[in-house]
């Protein structure tokens, strides 16, 4: 049973009750008039008390989480509810037309503790508390790309959980993606390389320049289902999309080109994957996962042998299972003439590393080409552009939700 507290209005006393399965709030109203008579001689008092008695539908201190909070009035109307919690937030609500009933937005969350007072057009108050049981298991999330981060036009927003995610829909309704231009896209859920749950959001087509996109993930107090465990915070991140750039690599030509605006900046010789086995390079739509430098790739961590472990410069990540561009300058006798590397893009040192002072994390990589070990697999880094859009839609857990509104 929640505990009750004694508030005491001026001139106004009031009685607390409780009720055993509820907690029962009780404000006793007082009315008091005077008037004098024409002679000034009689006095009389009129006074009259009246009992407001409010329930919460969660009580305790092992209450039930991920329920609304509910105050419900007897009598009269309620004129206002506040419901904070031990970190000082709020939970908002709505009191019903007919002012018997105040439900919170959200649910409560787990592990928490919740203070409530109400009061009703009468003027009476009062308070009461619950707290929520702790979660058995808590689930995590991480966040891509980077917040306040500027990114290329086909960056996604991507979201992979620590554990698994069975209530897919109840957490997508929670996901609020807000665009500066209303763009369309739509989330879609997935299982990550790791072996992970994730959900990504993509635009219906490339964003444009300039876009600026906020997320809200109000988790808090969302339950992933079995296995999963309880969200017990909320989540925020933004960014801005940068220029309007455009990878191109043709596969069968040995060619490299890089567009901004729509216009060829630069057309490169390069050589890609061996065909015909394992050291092909995969061929679709993918997205510049990372800029990493000077960084060692050894051939065995991607299950192609011992065929080499060399420090390789000016390396930028296109999938999980290893495929780069980057600078090979031991593959020069092939640059423009045949497809000789272990999968990855090779350039010169000069045309590698004006790539990557070029391009910005999120920048389309278009390959095509028959010299190619198939298409890149979705969650293999960013694949979700080798989709039409409405096979994309239809991964959401949400039929016909775009989850995205405008500024």
């Amino acid at each position: 049973m929640s505990r009750i507290r004694r508030h005491t209005l001026p001139r106004r006393p009031v009685r607390l009750a409780a009720i055993t399965g509820t907690a029962l709030l009780a404000a006793a109203l007082t009315a008091c008039g005077g008037g004098n008579s024409s002679s000034g001689d009689a006095k009389s008092d009129l006074k009259s008390d009246k009992k407001t008695e409010i329930s919460v539908n969660l009580t305790g201190k092992q209450a039930k989480a991920g329920e609304p909070v509910k105050v419900t009035l007897a009598d009269g109307r309620l004129q206002s509810v506040t419901v904070t919690d031990a970190k000082g937030g709020k939970l908002d609500g709505k009191i019903s037309a007919d002012g018997k009933t105040w439900t919170s937005d959200r649910v409560a969350a787990p592990g928490a503790s919740y203070a409530i007072e109400a009061k009703d057009d009468k003027g009476g108050s009062a308070k009461a508390d619950f707290a929520t049981a702790a979660p058995e298991k808590e689930n995590k999330l991480s966040l891509a790309p980077g917040k306040d981060s500027t990114v290329g036009i086909g960056q996604p927003l991507s979201i992979v959980f620590d554990h698994p995610v069975k209530n897919k829909a109840a957490v997508e309704k929670q996901l609020k993606v807000t665009t500066s231009d209303n763009t369309e896209g739509s989330w879609g859920w997935m299982e990550d390389y790791s072996g992970k749950s994730r959900i990504d959001w993509r635009p219906k087509d490339y964003w444009k320049p300039g876009t600026k996109v906020t997320l809200e993930a109000n988790l808090n107090g969302v339950d992933s289902g079995p296995s999963g465990g309880w969200f017990t915070k909320d989540y925020k991140t933004g960014f801005t999309v940068g220029k309007n750039q455009l990878i191109k690599v043709d596969l069968d030509n040995h060619r490299l080109k890089l567009f901004r605006d729509g216009q060829l900046v630069k057309d490169i010789a390069m050589s890609a994957g061996t065909p015909g086995g394992d050291k092909a390079s995969w061929r679709g739509k993918t997205v510049l996962m990372a800029k990493e430098g000077t960084i060692n790739m050894n051939s065995e961590t991607v299950g192609l042998g011992s065929s080499y472990n060399k420090m390789v410069d000016y390396s930028m990540r296109l999938t999980w299972s290893g495929m780069y561009a980057h600078a090979a300058p031991w593959n020069s006798g092939y640059f423009g003439s045949a497809n000789k590397s272990s999968g990855c893009i090779g350039m010169s040192d000069a045309d590698a590393k004006f790539v990557y002072d070029s391009v910005q994390v999120g920048d389309p990589f278009e390959i095509t080409g028959d010299d190619a070990k198939g298409t890149q697999a979705l969650n293999n880094g960013y694949g979700e552009w080798n989709l039409s859009y409405d096979a994309w839609k239809a991964k959401s857990a949400l039929t016909g939700n775009t989850g995205t509104t405008g500024n």
